[in-house]
């Protein structure tokens, strides 16, 4: 009788067990959440936000967030950081959505490079927004400015010939004497 119930209690968990991973797990809904069109927002984030406002329901949930996120901060901002957001929002909204691609990936490009190679493209940049105008105006004629994410090129191979060459004579500058360990002279 003990047997019975044990097995019968085997069975009932197995086939509890069973149903429990015949199901399938249940998923996680990842995204951003519907973000305000532009006659919902505030007054003060239509202040704020106010260069935006012609694509503002064009844009997608993230970026609403994003300028969303800009916007709840800027009142502690400093003036002149308000004032350089701005500028930035205005300049953003006149881009074409082919020049923002650009930039998107451009900004994608320089997160990916190593730090020393940031740490490069920073010292240029630097060195470039120190120009005067005109200067400016020349580099960017010149698509000087476009070689700022190229990593510094590397020093090619010597080709086979001359590398053969290189380790004859260099080969034939090592004494005798000074070959292999372990060998009597």
């Amino acid at each position: 009788m003990v047997k019975r119930r044990y097995i019968g209690g085997v069975i009932f968990c197995l086939a509890l067990a069973g149903t429990v991973s015949a199901e399938p797990p249940a998923t996680a809904l990842i995204g951003t959440p519907p973000q305000p069109s532009w006659s919902v927002l505030s007054t003060q984030q239509k202040s704020i936000l106010t260069p935006l406002s012609v694509e503002w329901d064009k844009m997608d949930n993230i970026r609403r967030k994003k300028w969303l996120g800009i916007a709840e901060r800027y009142p502690s901002m400093k003036p002149d950081e308000q004032r350089r957001v701005q500028d930035r929002m205005h300049e953003w909204a006149n881009l074409t959505p082919e020049q923002r691609a650009k930039v998107r990936d451009s900004y994608k490009e320089f997160n990916q490079l190593p730090s020393e190679q940031k740490q490069v493209v920073k010292q240029k940049w630097e060195a470039y927004s120190n120009l005067p105008p005109e200067e400016k105006q020349r580099v960017r004629q010149s698509g000087k400015s476009a070689q700022l994410l190229t990593p510094p090129a590397e020093p090619a191979p010597p080709p086979a010939e001359e590398q053969a060459v290189t380790e004859a004579s260099s080969a034939s500058l090592v004494p005798p004497s000074a070959g292999e360990p372990g060998k009597n002279r």
